[in-house]
């Protein structure tokens, strides 16, 4: 299928690595031209300059998203690159590596979490929503996360910031959807990232069921079940998430908006 992608221009925050990355790199291999952001410009050059490589066309910005004057001189820089941005994907954000439970959370945790996450695609997003509007198209596409339906004992900040995403999606949905702006969300499972294969590899080696060099679908078929019950049996795949987000970033999407896409496998039971 042809998304009709080739016109259009996608800044996708958060794409040095991980989703971010799979999501830059799908939209180029459709055409479009990407902006690769990150904090690091050495590892968001390395993105661009591996599009590049192959043919599409990527340019690089970096920022620190939680301080307004870097979201602003962010966007200046893209807009100067590429010029008027038609796709954004919130992807930046993320647990920020310290996972607390409800013995140990902190409502600092939960603040500087919000601002990661929420806070951040807000900047982003209403800085850039008066062109699409005015332009009579545009997308946005919130990275959310199962944890926002189906929050896990541990992590609750996290979960809570993911749910505030899905609740701004559907809000910014039904004010810009008479103007050719659409807004979805994408809610990833279980996938396969570096640090989940390290994870996997850790724990099939200390319960003795695979060896922690063996192959991928050996330690994904004795370790999933211990993590999540996903009825597909397998763990998503990067390529998997940028597919749906580039769909929904494209044209032939036109008349979807205000929805949370689950890309798990079948583990989420709500309908």
């Amino acid at each position: 299928m042809d998304l009709q992608l080739g016109a259009k221009k996608a800044l996708v925050t958060g794409s040095s690595k991980g989703i971010g990355e799979a999501i830059a790199r799908k939209l180029a291999a459709e055409h479009a031209v990407v902006i690769v952001h990150g904090r690091d410009r050495a590892q968001a050059q390395r993105v661009a300059d591996d599009i590049t490589n192959l043919g599409g066309r990527a340019h690089v910005v970096v920022g620190d998203l939680t301080d307004p004057e870097q979201v602003r001189q962010m966007l200046e820089s893209a807009h100067r690159l590429a010029g008027p941005i038609d796709i954004l994907i919130n992807n930046a954000g993320g647990s920020g590596g310290v996972k607390e439970d409800w013995n140990t959370t902190r409502p600092e945790s939960w603040e500087a979490a919000y601002d990661r996450n929420v806070l951040a695609a807000l900047r982003v997003s209403t800085a850039l929503l008066p062109a699409m509007r005015a332009a009579q198209w545009g997308r946005v596409i919130n990275i959310s996360s199962l944890a926002a339906t189906m929050p896990p004992p541990s992590a609750p900040d996290y979960s809570a910031c993911k749910a505030a995403m899905n609740a701004m999606t559907a809000s910014m949905a039904k004010a810009v959807a008479a103007d050719g702006v659409t807004v979805n969300a994408v809610s990833p499972g279980t996938i396969h990232s570096a640090a989940l294969d390290a994870r996997f590899r850790e724990v099939a080696q200390a319960r003795g069921v695979a060896g922690k060099d063996a192959p991928w679908e050996d330690i994904e078929r004795a370790v999933l079940p211990m993590f999540a019950q996903v009825p597909m049996g397998r763990v998503g795949r990067l390529e998997e998430i940028a597919a749906a987000v580039a769909f929904l970033a494209s044209p032939v999407a036109g008349y979807i908006t205000g929805m949370n896409l689950r890309v798990d496998g079948g583990l989420s039971p709500v309908l």
